[in-house]
């Protein structure tokens, strides 16, 4: 069974719930499937290509194109704005092809409103225990900002019954069958 052809589905959750290792894996599995690339406007680092990472905009051209609408959500992080282009995604769509998008919270709601009709889900851990464990496993953040991950991650979980669908990623195997037959691709 193939994707609902043509539908956007969108997939968030809190940092370090392994959101994209799922994708990543069913992005291999299922390769009809297009991922949505988000626009910045900070640089390029080193390997990063136009087009295949990110869309790299000048701050006044990323403006021009939220003054037209032309994103589906979008935010300012560290100074810098993100955000998913609205063309690019209609154009797979109308091509018949199944659109994700990875997005945090705030741009999930967002896209709520610009675009009703997308399939939403919300991954969360087994447990709290569990995401604190796996973002201290990356062994990549200060004790600072694994807190202020934390501290995150509860008001993120909070809104999981704002979603479709919720996947509980605890077994990544059980949790990639899951999201495959969430997506229509399950047997």
């Amino acid at each position: 069974m193939s994707a609902l052809p043509g539908r956007l589905t969108l997939i968030t959750g809190p940092s370090g719930v392994g959101k994209g290792t799922l994708v990543q894996r069913l992005l291999l599995l299922h390769p009809e499937i297009w991922l949505s690339i988000s626009a910045t406007t900070r640089a390029p680092r080193a390997g990063e290509l136009d087009g295949q990472h990110y869309f790299f905009l000048t701050r006044d051209a990323f403006e021009g194109q939220v003054a037209e609408g032309g994103f589906l959500e979008w935010a300012e992080f560290a100074g810098n704005l993100y955000g998913t282009p609205r063309q690019p995604v209609q154009a797979q769509l109308a091509a018949g092809r199944p659109v994700l998008l990875e997005i945090e919270l705030e741009g999930a709601r967002q896209v709520r409103q610009s675009f009703a009709e997308a399939f939403q889900i919300f991954v969360e851990p087994p447990s709290f225990e569990e995401l604190e464990r796996r973002i201290r496993g990356r062994g990549t953040d200060s004790e600072e900002a694994i807190g202020r991950r934390l501290e995150r991650a509860k008001v993120e979980l909070a809104a999981a019954p704002e979603f479709d669908a919720v996947l509980v990623n605890g077994e990544l195997e059980l949790a990639l069958a899951e999201l495959e037959q969430l997506l229509g691709k399950g047997s």
